[in-house]
């Protein structure tokens, strides 16, 4: 059998985060009554005519610089002409031979290896609407979404395996979100991708026939789709057969895929430019002061990070939202410990925070953590008791020292109470003693538990430790 290399590229559709439409008024928020937020100009009505969001303009631009795009001064709106129950005009605004933006970069890392992809183009495009099937038996349309603003990212075919494919959407929609172009929400299909998908004999620089998987809305089901049609070509390659140029769906309950439409079916979109709409001309001022207000992008704060000291896998972490780096840094300006603050956020902090498109809630604030780490870095209070006061702070103004003086929660620092506390357990445990006698110093760990769990977790573990090893090696 031979051995084969796939060609994947990928295109992502990213809706705008404009408050209005492309070319209308009409509001964008998802969620709405069906066809509610519409107009003559987003329903295709005659006589309508569109005009251009400059946010819209604004936000496109930004996330063309931020993927290292050249901006040309002047691109072209075209009209893709097809026909479908969701598009009401029968024709979608689009752009074509010449779009905003061409020849970006982004780079991915996939098991420790680090990659440059290309980006071919960026244009920017109106949404359709969506057809709502089952409803009674019917198959309905809902045009609250036509006219939403989107950018489309064509990325180049260099990636090699649905793993850096699933990289590359993680990577790309971090970039928009940080940006504040894109909620980077799938599930409300603000973030939707298509792969085309090719395999070729490893060593040959001839491309294979490709297939598009359209519409996959995870990360997880982008990853299983392209395996899955991997499979299915390197099958029909090895049968002897041929691999047909087509479109085709991804069924996440059976894992495989299944053709949508054939080449020969295929739409003619007979694109000419738009007649309603001028050139679209973006001058070098405009894309300088765009270019200067860009915010840090999430691989240069994790680079600088982890030279700080935190580890990367923390650092990925805490850069998957803008919220959550805003909330670590205001908190590492009150606690400095990077590490500690990292590990403490991950574990504690991340569990009760959740993310509405842009914005992130917490249910503490950086100063109550700052002020509890710092009562545990002075020995004030033990990590065990932390948590018991981290509990009763979250959702309240309340701060951590206020907890610990109404609870008397104090380190137990005393040597005399803890070695009766240390003699006691060892005494309790004799074959664990011996075996630390032996030269198993990892047992240390168990005898030192157990003296927490003893002390309600209030003595100093620093000196819980001393006690024991002292006590331990004195037989």
């Amino acid at each position: 059998m031979t051995e084969y290399e796939p060609v994947i590229g990928l295109e992502v559709h990213a809706q705008l985060l404009t408050t209005s439409k492309l070319f209308c008024g009409c509001s964008t928020n998802f969620g709405a009554p069906p066809n509610t937020n519409v107009c003559p100009v987003c329903l295709g009505l005659p006589g309508s005519l569109p005009v251009i969001n400059e946010r819209a303009v604004e936000m496109a631009v930004r996330a063309a610089l931020a993927l290292g795009c050249t901006i040309h001064g002047e691109s072209i709106f075209a009209r893709k002409n097809y026909f479908y129950p969701d598009l009401p005009k029968g024709y979608q605004i689009s752009q074509y031979e010449e779009p905003l933006a061409t020849a970006g970069k982004l780079e991915i890392e996939v098991d420790g290896v680090r990659r440059t992809v290309g980006i071919t183009r960026i244009h920017m495009e109106e949404d359709a609407g969506k057809n709502v099937h089952g409803v009674g038996g019917d198959s309905l349309v809902d045009l609250n979404r036509a006219g939403v603003p989107l950018v489309e990212i064509v990325g180049a075919p260099d990636l090699r395996s649905s793993a850096e494919a699933a990289a590359y959407l993680r990577a790309l929609r971090d970039v928009l979100v940080f940006v504040g172009v894109n909620d980077g929400n799938l599930e409300e299909g603000s973030f939707r991708c298509d792969a085309n998908v090719s395999i070729r004999p490893k060593g040959s620089d001839k491309l294979g026939t490709r297939c598009e998987l359209k519409n996959l809305n995870s990360f997880r089901f982008v990853q299983r789709a392209i395996d899955a049609e991997i499979a299915r070509q390197s099958a029909i390659l090895d049968a002897g057969g041929q691999v047909e140029q087509e479109t085709r769906s991804f069924d996440p309950d059976t894992g495989q895929t299944s053709t949508l439409r054939s080449k020969e079916e295929a739409h003619d979109y007979r694109y000419f430019p738009e007649p309603d709409l001028p050139p679209l001309r973006v001058d070098s001022a405009f894309v300088t002061r765009l270019e200067a207000a860009l915010p840090e992008l999430p691989s240069a704060i994790r680079a600088r990070w982890v030279s700080a000291g935190v580890p990367a896998a923390l650092a990925q972490t805490l850069t998957q939202h803008p919220g959550y780096v805003r909330f670590f840094e205001a908190l590492c300006a009150k606690y400095p410990n990077r590490v500690k603050a990292a590990n403490w956020m991950a574990t504690e902090v991340l569990r009760g925070a959740e993310v509405h498109g842009l914005d992130a809630t917490f249910t503490v604030t950086p100063d109550q953590v700052a002020e509890l780490l710092d009562l545990v870095e002075r020995g004030e209070i033990s990590g065990k008791q932390a948590k018991d006061v981290y509990a009763a702070i979250e959702r309240t103004d309340r701060m951590p020292r206020q907890i610990v003086e109404e609870r008397g929660m104090r380190v137990v620092s005393d040597e005399g109470a803890l070695r009766a506390a240390c003699e006691a357990v060892v005494a309790r445990f004799p074959d664990q003693a011996a075996t630390f006698r032996a030269g198993k110093k990892g047992v240390l760990g168990f005898f030192v538990g157990q003296v927490m769990k003893e002390t309600g977790g209030s003595a100093n573990p620093k000196l819980v430790s001393e006690l024991l090893t002292r006590i331990l090696e004195q037989g």
